[in-house]
């Protein structure tokens, strides 16, 4: 499916989601990537080893979710924009979830925007909680938003604007 769709399956998302069990401990990364080309920069930018060294450049990358502590760094480092972090905890309705966003124009903290599906279909209405823009990002802004707990696996983006 991916390869003809660009969209992954249910089964090829459920190989790198972490259990209900790990998301219930903290926020956790989410690397969807499923391409095995010559790549590591969520490697480096991995303080916490929670993102495992490659034994080979063109590897895919794999996640030790118990040393993963949800920091974000690797998100801005990925050239494909296939991470997320999600915090489960965040609240008992809601997770919080930080991805990478290198659209314009870019929403503002308590806005209202469009969640879409890896289609890029409309899912839900979703809060942004914070935008961080910084110089150290390179040009990849981060956007968290609060998804329903019902639907976190689903939404993959936002689109900003009319509702």
């Amino acid at each position: 499916m991916l390869r003809t769709t660009g969209v992954p399956t249910e089964q090829e998302l459920d190989a790198v989601f972490p259990s209900k069990e790990r998301l219930e401990k903290g926020p956790v990364v989410v690397v969807e990537c499923f391409e095995t080309i010559p790549c590591n920069p969520c490697y480096t930018a991995c303080h916490s080893g929670g993102i495992r060294a490659f034994k080979n450049i063109i590897d895919l990358p794999t996640v030790d979710y118990e040393e993963c502590n949800g920091c974000t760094l690797c998100i801005s480092s990925c050239p494909g924009l296939a991470i997320m972090v999600i915090d489960y905890r965040y609240h008992k309705d809601y997770v919080k979830m930080t991805i990478p966003f290198e659209f314009s124009p870019l929403p503002k903290p308590e806005d209202w925007v469009m969640g879409l599906n890896r289609n890029g279909k409309e899912v839900k209405r979703v809060q942004v909680l914070s935008v961080k823009n910084t110089k150290h990002l390179d040009k990849t802004p981060m956007i968290s938003i609060a998804v329903p707990k019902g639907q976190f696996k689903e939404i993959r983006n936002i689109r900003v604007g009319d509702l």
